[in-house]
Formats: C-alpha cells, structure tokens, sequence
C-alpha cells in the first residue's frame, strides 16, 4: 500500500519520515517531489570494473545549466537528504523528466527501511538535455511493510551507502566477495 498526502505527513510529524528541506508544495496525492542537487559526477574510467573501486570525478551544475549527452552515464544527487524508519521508500522519476528523455535511475530505486541518505540518481538521456541545479527530477513514494524490521539499513553492518553525502557517490560493488 503506499501512503497517501496526508499519511506522509502524519509519518513526518512522528518522524518515521524525514524530508530535508521539506516543503509542502512538493507534496504530491502519493508522493513527495525531489529536485536535483548542485553537483554531477562522471567515472573517470571508460571501461568500468565491478571487483575494482571505479573513481568519479565531480563538478558543480552552472548557473546556465549544464548540457546531459547520450551514451553517458552521470551521476546525480538530490538536493534533499531522506530518512525513512518505518516504510519502504521508492524513487521514481517525475513523468515531465520523462518527457524530456531523462532516465534518473538505471536499476536502483527502492530503498531500504533505515535509508538515511540523500539519493544518488544514474542519470541518462536519450538525446542532449539541458538541466538545471534545483529542477525537480523524480519523486518518492512510501510502501507500507508488513511485519518487523530485524536489520534496518542504518544500522546493517557493512553497509555501503550509510555516510550523509551531498555528492554523488559511485558504485561500491568492489566492496562485495564475489
């Protein structure tokens, strides 16, 4: 089940779901409107390597804007950090980034119950976009779970995406035994 307008908000008030900054303008029927942060990275490398700790490069979104390419894959970062305690929180993107053929996650947008982050989105357009620090570029939904939690995401040992960032942060596939 996901939660409607008004349940966002009571979890808000309970804080089983934090929004930073929160605005309720962004409040959707169902969802909660997330815009992109100031700053955008890219791999260094061409060829990326799953049991290798591929590095990124950073750079901060121009006031004009900054002009996404096809065929390559950006690393983006919302300007809101989330915690979600008690439900399950979806990113999704907004149907207006759709439409202008941005894709802002290739496989990753369920979080986890205990997710304390802002969100890093894998941006990728079919055809040369502008975009712009601040735009709104997705939204998110909360699911209901059913029965208890034993090991939230904030608290699971080893893992890999628990430090507060502002940045986008790379895969940390190379941390996994495989």
């Amino acid at each position: 089940m996901i939660l409607s307008d008004s349940r966002i908000l009571e979890e808000i008030k309970k804080g089983t779901i934090v929004i930073e900054p929160f605005d309720i303008k962004n409040l959707g029927s169902n969802s909660y409107d997330v815009h992109l942060g100031k700053y955008l990275a890219m791999y260094n490398a061409t060829m990326l390597d799953a049991r290798k700790h591929n590095t990124i490069s950073h750079f901060e979104i121009p006031d004009d804007g900054y002009v996404l390419l096809p065929g390559y894959l950006y690393l983006g970062v919302t300007e809101e950090y989330t915690e979600s305690h008690a439900h399950v929180p979806f990113l999704e993107g907004k149907s207006s980034t759709g439409r202008l053929g941005i894709d802002i996650h290739a496989t990753a947008g369920k979080g986890d119950v205990g997710f304390c982050n802002a969100w890093t989105l894998e941006i990728s357009c079919v055809q040369p976009v502008r975009v712009y620090a601040g735009m709104p570029i997705g939204q998110l939904i909360y699911f209901l779970t059913d029965g208890e939690i034993l090991n939230k995401y904030n608290n699971k040992v080893g893992a890999k995406y628990n430090t507060r960032n502002t940045k986008p942060v790379e895969s940390m596939m190379w941390k996994n035994e495989f």
